[in-house]
């Protein structure tokens, strides 16, 4: 159950993050999925690095970490996979 759990924890993160950034992210869903797993992963990380990974109550410091992890992750993947992905011109950029 926990995988399924980290999905849709993933899924909602990556559609936060995406909605946060400015501009139009085309990446297809299961890879907003999957930039959001590794954007909790990220922010689990850093509240473990700075002592607040297991507090009292709801912990609004790990998942705000956790939804700045995805923002990182989206806005740095994102690029990454249009240049493997090739695709002729960027999203954004003008036909000449």
């Amino acid at each position: 159950m926990n995988w399924l759990w980290a999905i849709v924890v993933g899924l909602i993160l990556g559609v936060i993050a995406r909605a946060i950034l400015p501009g139009k992210q085309a990446i297809p869903l299961w890879l907003t999925c999957v930039y959001g797993i590794l954007g909790s992963i990220l922010g689990n990380a850093v509240a473990g690095w700075i002592g607040v990974r297991h507090t009292e109550g709801f912990d609004w410091i790990r998942h705000l970490l956790q939804l700045a992890g995805a923002v990182v992750i989206v806005a740095l993947g994102t690029p990454l996979w249009h240049s493997i992905r090739g695709g002729g011109r960027r999203h954004g950029a003008e036909r000449t």
